[in-house]
């Protein structure tokens, strides 16, 4: 284990460079934009992620709308705006959208219901400077399901993983402020391989092709948001990384070997021809996220329950720590994500939710509404 900060790109290529690393795979956004595959790259090292100059597709929503208008890809109408008022006379309709232009861990938009929401939204971020953006995206809201979908990219091709999808509010209903996710499952049954493929070509593909247009090749994972509207897809965002939670509901179905596929995504053309092989399972994955979140996040609370997880069930650790007796422990807004696999969706909610009712600390909060639209279909429900 080398313990090393994120952000210490000088400390990662020497520690790289010093163990003969044969790939680096970046999984946070902050590294990536700050241009940790650069330096990697200039010592030589072998890295999955896109360089700095690719990472604005994630590091800037305005620069991220100015490459998805270049490029014909569909997303909400939207204005780039510096002061509150322009931000105001910008909004066409309420509910609308306003986007930090910067990186905000999954807390840089705000869903405004009134005038009202809208100024204090602006305020914070064009006033008060939260999350360090001088910039705000306002945009239309979009009705609709939303859906993730990542795909590998080699520079050249995009290919498709399967479906997923994310809920990103606090509490049960969609409630609450924004989080980086509270749970996730796979696949999204109206979305198969076949029509991922589809939205790939209409989304990801004319992204990379501009992109290299513009001579900054992409070469990791490009993660779209969507919004399943009545007009078809819509992107929300772009990520430049693995999608978390998605990935925890993701990787646990794919057969295809992992390394394997991230070492061709380095090689320009590496991936061509390629087509990945999915288990037929659902997989569902619960987020356990710490008092106060995503307000705030409690340190320090002693993780209970662990070992009592069944095999089968996978438990990725996020927000967790050593305390100075050997316990883990909590050290982050969002602590554990809890992922149970199953021929429906019922039976993987079940297997998830039954794990993570095993693993207990204090102020512990879970959604318990991951994946039910899709067990419960919204007609069928109460």
């Amino acid at each position: 284990m080398l313990h090393l900060a994120p952000d210490d790109i000088d400390g990662i290529v020497a520690s790289a460079t010093r163990e003969t690393v044969d790939l680096v795979v970046v999984g946070p956004e902050a590294p990536l934009v700050a241009g940790v595959v650069d330096a990697l790259t200039a010592a030589g090292i072998p890295t999955f992620g896109p360089t700095r100059a690719a990472a604005r597709l994630e590091g800037s929503k305005a620069f991220c709308k100015e490459i998805m208008a270049a490029a014909g890809v569909a997303t909400a109408r939207y204005e780039v705006v510096q002061d509150p008022q322009a931000g105001l006379n910008a909004v066409e309709r309420y509910p609308a959208v306003i986007k930090a232009d910067g990186l905000a861990a999954g807390k840089g938009v705000i869903i405004a219901a009134d005038e009202e929401q809208a100024r204090e939204a602006l305020h914070a971020l064009l006033v008060e400077r939260r999350f360090d953006t001088r910039q705000v995206v306002v945009e239309e809201h979009l009705e609709g399901e939303e859906l993730s979908l990542l795909a590998l990219c080699d520079a050249q091709t995009a290919v498709p993983l399967a479906s997923a999808q994310d809920y990103k509010r606090i509490f049960d209903g969609d409630r609450g402020p924004n989080t980086g996710g509270m749970g996730s499952y796979s696949p999204v049954p109206a979305v198969d391989d076949a029509r991922a493929r589809e939205i790939c070509v209409a989304v990801h593909q004319p992204v990379l092709d501009e992109l290299a247009r513009r001579g900054i090749p992409f070469q990791g994972m490009l993660y779209a948001g969507l919004m399943m509207t009545a007009d078809g897809p819509r992107v929300l965002e772009f990520n430049v990384r693995f999608g978390d939670p998605e990935t925890q509901a993701l990787l646990p179905r794919l057969r295809s070997d992992l390394l394997e596929l991230l070492e061709a995504a380095t090689m320009v053309g590496g991936l061509s021809g390629i087509e990945l092989d999915w288990s037929g399972t659902i997989a569902v994955s619960v987020v356990l996220a710490s008092r106060g979140y995503p307000v705030s996040s409690s340190t320090g609370d002693v993780i209970t329950g662990l070992d009592a997880v069944p095999p089968g069930v996978f438990v990725t650790h996020a927000g967790t720590a050593f305390d100075d007796v050997g316990q883990v422990v909590t050290a982050g807004g969002r602590v554990l994500n809890v992922t149970g696999l199953g021929a429906d969706a019922a039976s993987a909610r079940e297997a998830a939710y039954a794990a993570a009712d095993m693993i207990e600390f204090e102020g512990k909060q879970v959604r318990r509404d991951i994946a039910l639209r899709v067990v419960e279909p919204a007609g069928a429900r109460p």
